[in-house]
């Protein structure tokens, strides 16, 4: 469908009966929204604030933790304003620009979570030589990679598509993802081959070397002394934890791009409200329970509130 303004629009099918649970929809959204902004928000701070949290590991984690808060304002704002809205719409141009952010953030989560496997087997395995390795300079020039080189690789499928012709305006879905080139009136050969040599860079490599780097850590410590095997255990399992909860999304996020057509609505909607209801809040709940330093820090902010 299109306006005077020739701007093509794509309307969202993927919401079950909004128009009776629109408010249900609206609170239970809203509230998980404001828990992630709150929750990641306050250990990127207590990172910020304690200069015994100005390690590696923490700044990692902080960076992993606002790339959720960006991934979440990518999606959530359009969704509450879908949500209360009549029609569940957006401009073609938009879509494009929120498929990109969504992809390129996944991309760079991925990329951190590799740099954060590096920083731990250089810690636990080579402690001698990690200082000189992972200086503040190696740190800065690692971020910035994780979140160019995703960006960089999603944004040339983007900007072919800009252009395309549309023959169908219905996407099955609550926010834009590579559903949106279903939508053109002829599927390009060579955007799905350069959609699997970036899902293989940006995914797969990535995977591949964090998997090798904790089995390199597993085993190397496993002859060494009780004591390292706990230290590695502890520093360890929240990164694997949240590497497992990631594959799930990604997992999600194939599925549903690939089998739309066989999944009943609501299932399609529960599979995706998976992707941006509990992932993002699965990352800092599961560093602020398991890591002991910001434990610590989040229960003494907690007494010190209780007190007051």
């Amino acid at each position: 469908m299109e306006d005077e303004s020739n701007a093509t629009f794509i309307t969202f099918s993927g919401y079950v009966e909004v128009y009776r649970y629109r408010f249900v929809y609206f609170v239970v959204m809203f509230t998980v929204y404001i828990l992630i902004i709150c929750s990641n928000l306050s250990i990127v701070g207590l990172i910020w604030i304690h200069q015994n949290l100005h390690e590696p590991m923490y700044i990692f984690i902080a960076a992993l933790l606002m790339n959720s808060i960006l991934y979440c304002a990518n999606i959530y704002p359009k969704v509450l304003i879908d949500i209360l809205s009549e029609k569940q719409i957006i401009t073609y141009q938009a879509c494009l620009v929120q498929c990109f952010l969504y992809y390129s953030l996944s991309g760079s989560e991925l990329l951190v979570l590799a740099a954060m496997a590096y920083d731990r087997y250089l810690s636990i395995c080579k402690p001698l030589q990690y200082p000189t390795i992972m200086r503040k300079t190696t740190i800065c020039s690692v971020l910035s990679l994780a979140w160019i080189v995703p960006a960089c690789q999603v944004a040339v499928p983007v900007v072919l598509s800009a252009d395309t012709k549309l023959c169908n305006f219905v996407l099955k879905g609550i926010f834009c993802n590579n559903s949106a080139y279903k939508l053109h009136c002829m599927s390009s050969r060579s955007l799905s081959v350069y959609g699997v040599v970036v899902l293989v860079n940006v995914v797969f490599l990535p995977m591949v070397f964090i998997l090798f780097t904790y089995t390199k850590i597993f085993l190397i410590t496993y002859q060494k002394c009780g004591a390292v095997r706990r230290k590695a255990a502890q520093t360890c399992l929240p990164h694997l934890l949240v590497l497992m909860n990631f594959s799930c999304l990604v997992t999600y996020d194939v599925i549903i791009v690939k089998l739309e057509s066989d999944f009943p609505t609501t299932v399609r909607l529960i599979m995706t409200l998976q992707m941006i209801l509990y992932h993002p809040l699965f990352n800092p709940i599961i560093y602020g329970l398991k890591m002991k330093e910001i434990s610590k820090h989040l229960k003494r902010l907690f007494f010190q509130h209780k007190l007051q």
